[in-house]
Protein backbone atom coordinates (compact mmCIF):
# COMPACT_ATOMS: atom_id res chain seq x y z
CA UNK A 1 0.00 0.00 0.00
CA UNK A 2 1.56 3.20 -0.73
CA UNK A 3 0.52 6.16 1.94
CA UNK A 4 0.83 9.87 1.50
CA UNK A 5 4.86 10.04 0.78
CA UNK A 6 7.75 12.55 0.02
CA UNK A 7 9.22 12.31 -3.32
CA UNK A 8 12.19 10.73 -3.90
CA UNK A 9 14.27 12.84 -5.60
CA UNK A 10 15.42 16.28 -5.35
CA UNK A 11 13.11 19.28 -6.54
CA UNK A 12 13.80 20.17 -10.34
CA UNK A 13 16.54 22.94 -10.80
CA UNK A 14 14.97 26.51 -11.62
CA UNK A 15 15.46 26.26 -14.79
CA UNK A 16 13.37 28.01 -17.65
CA UNK A 17 10.47 26.13 -19.50
CA UNK A 18 10.65 26.39 -23.04
CA UNK A 19 7.64 25.95 -24.99
CA UNK A 20 7.80 23.19 -28.21
CA UNK A 21 5.45 22.42 -31.20
CA UNK A 22 2.68 20.26 -30.42
CA UNK A 23 4.74 17.92 -33.21
CA UNK A 24 7.88 17.47 -30.60
CA UNK A 25 5.80 15.92 -28.29
CA UNK A 26 5.77 12.19 -28.97
CA UNK A 27 2.20 10.82 -29.95
CA UNK A 28 2.67 7.46 -28.19
CA UNK A 29 3.46 9.21 -25.12
CA UNK A 30 1.50 8.36 -21.87
CA UNK A 31 -0.17 9.89 -18.99
CA UNK A 32 -1.74 8.91 -15.64
CA UNK A 33 -5.46 9.79 -14.57
CA UNK A 34 -7.54 9.28 -12.10
CA UNK A 35 -10.86 7.45 -13.42
CA UNK A 36 -13.71 4.90 -11.55
CA UNK A 37 -13.62 1.44 -12.13
CA UNK A 38 -16.43 -0.74 -10.14
CA UNK A 39 -17.90 2.34 -7.98
CA UNK A 40 -13.49 2.43 -7.22
CA UNK A 41 -11.55 5.43 -8.09
CA UNK A 42 -8.46 4.16 -9.71
CA UNK A 43 -4.99 5.69 -10.97
CA UNK A 44 -5.46 4.54 -14.93
CA UNK A 45 -2.08 4.59 -17.02
CA UNK A 46 -2.55 4.77 -20.67
CA UNK A 47 -3.32 7.17 -23.60
CA UNK A 48 -6.79 7.50 -24.83
CA UNK A 49 -8.65 4.18 -24.94
CA UNK A 50 -5.32 2.10 -24.25
CA UNK A 51 -6.23 1.63 -20.27
CA UNK A 52 -2.63 -0.37 -19.35
CA UNK A 53 -1.08 -1.73 -16.61
CA UNK A 54 -0.74 0.68 -13.91
CA UNK A 55 -0.15 -2.23 -10.72
CA UNK A 56 3.40 -3.03 -12.68
CA UNK A 57 4.47 0.32 -12.41
CA UNK A 58 3.75 1.14 -8.79
CA UNK A 59 7.26 1.34 -7.85
CA UNK A 60 7.39 4.45 -9.94
CA UNK A 61 5.09 6.67 -7.65
CA UNK A 62 6.64 9.13 -5.50
CA UNK A 63 3.52 10.11 -4.09
CA UNK A 64 -0.12 10.13 -3.13
CA UNK A 65 -2.33 12.93 -1.71
CA UNK A 66 -5.61 13.66 -0.60
CA UNK A 67 -6.96 16.88 0.40
CA UNK A 68 -10.56 17.83 1.62
CA UNK A 69 -12.93 20.51 0.36
CA UNK A 70 -11.13 23.37 1.63
CA UNK A 71 -7.93 22.26 0.25
CA UNK A 72 -6.47 20.62 4.04
CA UNK A 73 -4.46 16.99 3.43
CA UNK A 74 -6.32 14.52 4.22
CA UNK A 75 -4.54 10.71 4.90
CA UNK A 76 -4.63 8.77 1.41
CA UNK A 77 -3.07 5.37 -0.50
CA UNK A 78 -3.58 3.58 -3.18
CA UNK A 79 -4.03 0.02 -2.83
CA UNK A 80 -4.09 -2.36 -5.22
CA UNK A 81 -7.12 -4.06 -5.85
CA UNK A 82 -7.18 -6.86 -9.15
CA UNK A 83 -5.71 -5.24 -12.06
CA UNK A 84 -6.04 -1.60 -10.75
CA UNK A 85 -4.49 0.33 -7.95
CA UNK A 86 -7.41 2.33 -6.21
CA UNK A 87 -7.92 4.90 -3.84
CA UNK A 88 -8.32 4.84 -0.48
CA UNK A 89 -9.35 7.17 2.31
CA UNK A 90 -10.77 6.89 6.03
CA UNK A 91 -12.32 10.63 4.99
CA UNK A 92 -14.02 12.02 2.76
CA UNK A 93 -11.90 13.28 -0.21
CA UNK A 94 -12.80 16.17 -2.42
CA UNK A 95 -9.22 16.36 -4.47
CA UNK A 96 -7.10 13.11 -4.96
CA UNK A 97 -3.46 13.32 -6.22
CA UNK A 98 -0.29 11.20 -7.74
CA UNK A 99 2.98 11.42 -8.64
CA UNK A 100 5.02 9.05 -11.01
CA UNK A 101 8.69 9.63 -11.72
CA UNK A 102 8.61 7.45 -15.28
CA UNK A 103 12.73 7.95 -15.52
CA UNK A 104 14.88 8.51 -18.01
CA UNK A 105 14.33 7.18 -22.08
CA UNK A 106 16.33 7.43 -24.71
CA UNK A 107 15.66 6.64 -28.24
CA UNK A 108 18.06 5.51 -30.20
CA UNK A 109 18.40 6.08 -34.64
CA UNK A 110 16.72 2.67 -35.36
CA UNK A 111 13.50 4.02 -33.02
CA UNK A 112 14.28 1.86 -30.07
CA UNK A 113 13.68 3.17 -26.69
CA UNK A 114 15.82 2.24 -23.70
CA UNK A 115 14.89 2.84 -20.12
CA UNK A 116 18.47 4.86 -19.50
CA UNK A 117 20.38 7.91 -19.91
CA UNK A 118 21.65 8.55 -23.53
CA UNK A 119 25.35 8.28 -22.49
CA UNK A 120 24.59 4.56 -21.53
CA UNK A 121 23.16 3.83 -25.01
CA UNK A 122 25.56 3.50 -27.70
CA UNK A 123 25.09 4.96 -31.25
CA UNK A 124 23.47 7.85 -32.71
CA UNK A 125 20.76 9.16 -30.31
CA UNK A 126 17.63 10.41 -31.82
CA UNK A 127 15.70 11.40 -28.54
CA UNK A 128 16.50 11.65 -24.54
CA UNK A 129 14.30 12.88 -21.55
CA UNK A 130 13.56 12.20 -18.19
CA UNK A 131 9.58 11.85 -17.62
CA UNK A 132 7.33 12.51 -15.09
CA UNK A 133 3.44 11.86 -14.52
CA UNK A 134 1.06 13.53 -12.04
CA UNK A 135 -2.86 12.89 -12.28
CA UNK A 136 -5.10 15.27 -9.99
CA UNK A 137 -8.94 14.21 -9.82
CA UNK A 138 -11.83 16.33 -8.56
CA UNK A 139 -14.43 14.63 -6.68
CA UNK A 140 -16.72 17.88 -6.81
CA UNK A 141 -16.75 20.21 -9.43
CA UNK A 142 -15.82 23.33 -6.64
CA UNK A 143 -13.29 21.88 -5.07
CA UNK A 144 -10.53 23.72 -4.05
CA UNK A 145 -7.08 21.99 -5.68
CA UNK A 146 -4.36 23.09 -3.74
CA UNK A 147 -0.49 23.40 -4.55
CA UNK A 148 1.23 19.99 -4.33
CA UNK A 149 4.42 19.66 -3.53
CA UNK A 150 5.30 16.66 -5.36
CA UNK A 151 3.84 17.93 -8.76
CA UNK A 152 6.33 20.19 -10.77
CA UNK A 153 2.87 20.82 -13.21
CA UNK A 154 -0.14 21.58 -12.44
CA UNK A 155 -3.00 22.44 -14.40
CA UNK A 156 -6.16 23.62 -12.01
CA UNK A 157 -9.67 25.31 -12.98
CA UNK A 158 -10.18 28.66 -12.75
CA UNK A 159 -12.90 29.06 -10.74
CA UNK A 160 -15.93 25.91 -10.40
CA UNK A 161 -16.07 23.55 -13.00
CA UNK A 162 -19.28 24.24 -15.26
CA UNK A 163 -21.79 21.32 -15.43
CA UNK A 164 -22.45 21.01 -18.53
CA UNK A 165 -20.38 19.64 -22.01
CA UNK A 166 -19.56 22.38 -24.63
CA UNK A 167 -19.42 25.11 -21.93
CA UNK A 168 -16.41 26.99 -22.13
CA UNK A 169 -13.56 25.97 -19.25
CA UNK A 170 -10.60 28.00 -18.41
CA UNK A 171 -7.73 25.88 -16.56
CA UNK A 172 -4.00 27.39 -15.63
CA UNK A 173 -0.76 25.49 -15.92
CA UNK A 174 1.40 26.00 -13.35
CA UNK A 175 5.16 25.14 -13.32
CA UNK A 176 6.57 24.79 -9.66
CA UNK A 177 3.95 27.04 -8.61
CA UNK A 178 4.11 29.74 -11.30
CA UNK A 179 2.12 30.19 -13.96
CA UNK A 180 3.76 29.02 -17.58
CA UNK A 181 3.28 29.90 -20.67
CA UNK A 182 3.48 28.13 -24.16
CA UNK A 183 1.64 24.57 -22.18
CA UNK A 184 0.30 22.47 -24.41
CA UNK A 185 -3.35 21.80 -22.98
CA UNK A 186 -5.57 18.79 -24.31
CA UNK A 187 -9.32 18.82 -23.70
CA UNK A 188 -9.76 15.38 -23.30
CA UNK A 189 -7.55 12.73 -23.40
CA UNK A 190 -9.26 9.74 -23.32
CA UNK A 191 -11.52 10.49 -25.89
CA UNK A 192 -8.99 12.46 -28.61
CA UNK A 193 -5.57 11.70 -27.33
CA UNK A 194 -3.98 13.49 -30.84
CA UNK A 195 -5.75 16.61 -30.78
CA UNK A 196 -4.44 20.08 -31.63
CA UNK A 197 -3.59 21.34 -28.24
CA UNK A 198 -4.54 24.83 -26.85
CA UNK A 199 -1.26 27.07 -25.45
CA UNK A 200 -1.20 28.72 -22.38
CA UNK A 201 -0.93 32.40 -22.57
CA UNK A 202 1.53 34.78 -20.25
CA UNK A 203 -0.61 34.42 -17.88
CA UNK A 204 -0.77 30.62 -18.06
CA UNK A 205 -4.48 30.74 -18.90
CA UNK A 206 -5.96 28.84 -21.63
CA UNK A 207 -9.95 28.69 -22.26
CA UNK A 208 -11.10 24.88 -23.87
CA UNK A 209 -14.74 23.86 -24.39
CA UNK A 210 -15.69 20.64 -21.73
CA UNK A 211 -16.10 17.93 -23.82
CA UNK A 212 -17.67 15.31 -22.13
CA UNK A 213 -20.81 14.61 -20.72
CA UNK A 214 -19.09 12.40 -18.07
CA UNK A 215 -15.59 11.52 -17.15
CA UNK A 216 -13.51 14.39 -19.12
CA UNK A 217 -9.59 14.17 -18.12
CA UNK A 218 -7.58 17.54 -19.28
CA UNK A 219 -3.66 17.54 -19.93
CA UNK A 220 -1.18 19.61 -19.96
CA UNK A 221 2.19 19.04 -21.22
CA UNK A 222 5.08 21.07 -20.59
CA UNK A 223 8.53 20.41 -21.90
CA UNK A 224 12.03 22.32 -19.83
CA UNK A 225 15.67 21.85 -19.77
CA UNK A 226 17.57 19.22 -18.65
CA UNK A 227 18.55 19.06 -15.18
CA UNK A 228 21.39 16.83 -16.25
CA UNK A 229 22.59 16.86 -19.89
CA UNK A 230 24.97 14.15 -19.99
CA UNK A 231 22.25 11.66 -19.15
CA UNK A 232 18.90 13.62 -21.00
CA UNK A 233 18.29 16.22 -23.06
CA UNK A 234 15.55 17.37 -21.83
CA UNK A 235 12.27 16.65 -18.91
CA UNK A 236 9.01 16.18 -20.33
CA UNK A 237 5.92 17.29 -17.71
CA UNK A 238 2.82 15.86 -18.03
CA UNK A 239 -0.16 17.00 -15.68
CA UNK A 240 -4.09 15.54 -15.94
CA UNK A 241 -6.82 17.01 -14.32
CA UNK A 242 -9.97 15.07 -14.49
CA UNK A 243 -12.91 15.69 -13.10
CA UNK A 244 -17.20 14.23 -13.87
CA UNK A 245 -20.14 15.90 -14.98
CA UNK A 246 -23.51 14.08 -14.18
CA UNK A 247 -25.54 12.45 -16.46
CA UNK A 248 -29.50 12.91 -16.26
CA UNK A 249 -30.92 10.37 -13.61
CA UNK A 250 -32.18 6.95 -14.75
Amino acid sequence: MFRNAKPIRSALSGLAAIAVAATAIPAQAHSIWFAQRAKQMALVYGVGADDLDMVSRMDKLIAVDGFDAEGMPVETSLRVAGIVPVVDSAEPLAVAAAAVDYGMWTKDATGRWHNTGKDEVEGEIELSEHNFKYAVHMYSLDAKVPMIESHALQVVPVGPIPEDKGAPLTVKALYKGKPVSGAQILTDYVTDPDQIPALTSEDGTATIRIRNQGLNVVVGILVTDSDNPEKYDRMEQRATLSFVLAHLPE
